[in-house]
C-alpha cells in the first residue's frame, strides 16, 4: 500500500524509470544497458519503497500522546514553549532516514488551533538549529486535556513538506495528515505535567509508539 501524498513523485519516477529501460534497450553498448536498467530498477524500488503506507493499529487514548512520525529520537529536554504552550515544556525530536516511512500522523484528537508554515533553510535535521532555522510547519492541537505543539521540519535533502491540516479542523489521534518527502525531522512538545515514556536514541513510529502518559491520570 502505497501513501496518496506520493502519487505524483511515483508516476514521475516511472516515466523515467521507463525511458532509461527502453534507452537500455535499443543501444549495442552492453555496459550502458545494463546500467540503465539497474538504475531504473533501483530508483522505482526506492521510490515504491519511501512512500509505503504500512498498516497502523491505532488505539485512541486521551490520557496518551503518540509519536507523529517514524524514526529515532535525537534528544528529549526542557523548554519555555513561547508560540502556542506559553508554559514549560518537554520537547522531543525525531530524526526520520530516508528509510523511515515518512507519513505525518496527529499524536492527539482535538482541534488544530495554531497552523504555521515558515520558510528557512535546508540544514541537515540531526542538527538542533534545524528546528528553528529549517523549512518547517508548526502545528498546534488543543482538547479537553492538552496542548500539544508539533512540526514538520524539511532537512538537507527533503524539499517538500505536505500538510492538509486547516485551522479549526477537528482531527483524531493517529490520523494521517501529511508528510515530509526524503528525510525530515518532526519535534513535539508537551506540557511538563505529562509523563516521559521513550527515551534517546529509542525508534518510534507515528500512531504507536506512546511518548507521554497524563500524570494521575485515575483521579
Amino acid at each position: 500500500m502505497f501513501t496518496k501524498f506520493g502519487y505524483g513523485t511515483i508516476s514521475i519516477v516511472a516515466i523515467i524509470s521507463l525511458l532509461l529501460i527502453i534507452s537500455g534497450i535499443f543501444v549495442s553498448n552492453n555496459i550502458y544497458k545494463y546500467l540503465s536498467i539497474i538504475l531504473a530498477l533501483f530508483l522505482m524500488g526506492f521510490t515504491l519503497y519511501f512512500f509505503r503506507d504500512p498498516e497502523r493499529k491505532i488505539n485512541p487514548n486521551p490520557n496518551q500522546i503518540l509519536s507523529p512520525a517514524d524514526g529515532k529520537i535525537l534528544l528529549i529536554k526542557d523548554v519555555f514553549e513561547d508560540k502556542f504552550l506559553k508554559s514549560d515544556a518537554t520537547q522531543i525530536s525525531i530524526f526520520m532516514s530516508p528509510l523511515d516511512v515518512h507519513i505525518n500522523r496527529c499524536p492527539i484528537g482535538g482541534k488544530v488551533k495554531y497552523l504555521q508554515y515558515f520558510e528557512g533553510k535546508f540544514l541537515p535535521a540531526f542538527n538542533d538549529k534545524a528546528s528553528q532555522e529549517n523549512e518547517r510547519t508548526e502545528i498546534g492541537i488543543e482538547n479537553e486535556n492538552v496542548k500539544v505543539l508539533f512540526t514538520q521540519v524539511a532537512g538537507i535533502v527533503a524539499r517538500r513538506i505536505i500538510c492538509n491540516l486547516k485551522i479549526n479542523d477537528e482531527v483524531k489521534q493517529g490520523e494521517k495528515f501529511g508528510m515530509i518527502k526524503f528525510g525530515s525531522r518532526s519535534d513535539i512538545f508537551v506540557p511538563t505535567n505529562w509523563e516521559l515514556k521513550v527515551k534517546p536514541g529509542q525508534q518510534v513510529y507515528g500512531g504507536e509508539t506512546v511518548l507521554f502518559e497524563k500524570k494521575n491520570k485515575a483521579l
